[in-house]
Order: C-alpha cells, then structure tokens, then sequence
C-alpha cells in the first residue's frame, strides 16, 4: 500500500528506469589529458583520417563536442585505438584553437559559412592563362578571403604554353602578390614542381581554383607519391568529372611543408567578409585612413585615402587595387 504525506519514505519514491543504462547523467565532461595530438588529414562522411606521429588513424567526433566540427589542418586530440589498423576507430575529443581559418559561403546572399581549412598560412590561387580563360573576379575574391584569414597568396598561373603570363599579371602586380608561372612541358619535366616547391618550404599551403586549371595535376607533381585521380572537365561550361571531392592534406616530399588540395570551385562566396578588414592587407594605405568618416566605404568622395595618395604616401595604383577588392562582393564572379 502506498504511503502519501508525512507518512512516506524513500522506499515509496518512484525512480523512472534509464532505458540506456544505470549511469546518471553528468554535465561533467573527461578531460582527456592522455589524448594523443594529431593533424587532420581529410574528411569524408563523418569520419576524419587523422595523422598521429606516423600513422593515419580514422577516427570520428566524440559526441561531446557537440556541433564543433573539425577540418582538414585541424589540430585535434586522440582517443581511443590509435593503430592504424583496418576497421579501429579513434576519437576526436578536442578540436585546438586555430591560427586560421579560411571560409567562403556559396554565394554573396547565403550567410551560411564553410570552413575549406583550418591552421593554413598560404593560399595558393591556381589559374589557367587559357584553356579554361583566366576567371579575374574569382581570383580578386580568392585574395580577399585569404586577406580576410590571414593568409598570404600565392598566384600559380598554369599553362602558359598557350597564353602568356603578362596580360594577367599587369592587374596584380600593384598587389605585390607573388606568383609563378608553369607550363605542362615544365610539369613533365619537373621544373616547374621544383619551382612552386620553393614557395611552399615550411608552410601549410591550400591550393583552390575553378575546375579546369590543372591544380590536382599540379598538386600531383608537388607530391608524386600520393597521386590523386585527374579527369576531363569542359573548360567552357566547367561541367565533368571534378576529380578532388574532398579536402586532403600532403606533405612535401623532404617532409618541410604540406599541400591542401581543395575541390574545385565554381565561386567563391564572401557574405562573411567585413569589408572594413580588407585595408589590413594595405599597410601603406591602412595609415590614411584615420582621417575617415566613420563606416567609410574608401569609394565616397569624403574618403581621406584620395588625399593620402594625392600627398605621395602610397602608389595611386594600390588604391584601386583596394577598391577593385572591396568591389568584388558587390559584382557577380563572372563579369
């Protein structure tokens, strides 16, 4: 007989049976300071090949991470079975603070962010001079996302057997981005891999470009140990097999630097980009703007940055490279 008021106990309490096991719940989560540190190699439907000293481990994210996700570059913390061998599996527990990180949305009006890497400190921007035609609205917008993230570009014009490199090259070199030029005689015979492998000594470099431009070739030549699969895509429509469906992360030959081949891109979308951070890549300029109105768009006729030029302090062109940068998210990629 059950008991009620004063009268009853805790014999008389109800406890509601844990259909998943007798553990109480905890908001107390394990620290995990035996985890093991690895570098994330790819990503591929939720489950990540992580490096862990020299061996890949496929691991997954621990539910205790709830929607914090991990990218390519990502460093992380490892538990778990950490062999490497056939179907173990390892645990993310912790995704460590990153250095940076480059996003881009699917276009201008999707708010909706996609991180490509994490922790990378070069992007290298892969352009054909021909064969797909050079696309410079995309390769503004590129450099606008690596200014944004902290990146510092890298121009790689491919193909310049059918075009050459001074008709593109006169629009950026105001920008003092680097680059270096590549053509498939060049490839076969391993020059030009050597000469973009010097630029990559001691970095983590993504490389993106729209689909077409020989980037995973090119990436294939930087590491020929670990060919990726390369394949025909229309160079006018840019519809075909795009060959590289995921990120993926390499290291050079002599171990001293990593390539991150991305999928290719149709477009390069910068909703997330404030504008106002763009003038960091500017240091001669960025000085001039302290005499701005405020939420100055550096395109208005009250802009102190015409008479900061005007006075000599900075290149008239580097202006309107700004400008032409900070334009790139009001103009649609292909005009």
């Amino acid at each position: 007989m059950r008991r009620y008021g004063k009268h009853t106990d805790e014999d008389d309490v109800r406890v509601r049976p844990n259909r998943k096991g007798n553990r109480p719940r905890t908001s107390i989560r394990p620290k995990h300071e035996d985890a093991a540190e690895g570098f994330v190699l790819t990503v591929d439907r939720g489950r990540l090949t992580v490096l862990v000293e020299d061996r890949a481990v496929v691991a997954m994210k621990a539910r205790e991470l709830g929607r914090k996700s991990a990218v390519v570059g990502d460093r992380v913390a490892v538990v778990g079975d950490l062999s490497g061998k056939k179907d173990t599996l390892a645990r993310i527990v912790r995704v460590e603070e990153r250095r940076s990180v480059l996003r881009r949305t699917a276009d201008d009006t999707d708010p909706f962010e996609r991180v490509v890497v994490a922790n990378a400190d070069q992007l290298a921007i892969v352009t054909a001079l021909a064969d797909p035609e050079p696309r410079p609205r995309l390769i503004d917008r590129c450099l606008v996302a690596a200014y944004d993230a902290g990146l510092e570009p890298l121009l790689v014009l491919t193909k310049s057997d059918l075009a050459p490199a001074e008709k593109l090259m006169e629009s950026y070199g105001s920008l003092g981005v680097p680059y270096v030029v590549t053509n498939r005689d060049e490839l076969a015979e391993g020059t030009a891999a050597d000469r973009v492998r010097e630029r990559l000594r001691g970095r983590i470099t993504a490389f993106v470009g729209h689909s077409g431009v020989g980037k995973t070739t090119l990436v294939n030549h930087l590491v020929p140990d670990r060919q990726r699969a390369t394949g025909h895509v229309n160079a006018v429509t840019g519809r075909g097999r795009h060959t590289t469906t995921s990120a993926l992360a390499l290291p050079l030959p002599d171990g001293d630097g990593w390539v991150i081949d991305t999928p290719g891109v149709r477009s390069f979308g910068l909703h997330h980009v404030d504008p106002s951070r763009v003038i960091h890549a500017f240091p001669d300029l960025e000085p001039g703007t302290e005499g701005c109105p405020r939420a100055c768009s550096h395109d208005e006729p009250d802009c102190a940055l015409d008479a900061w030029v005007a006075d000599g302090h900075a290149d008239p062109q580097r202006l309107y490279s700004l400008r032409r940068l900070l334009a790139t998210r009001e103009r649609r990629e292909g005009d």
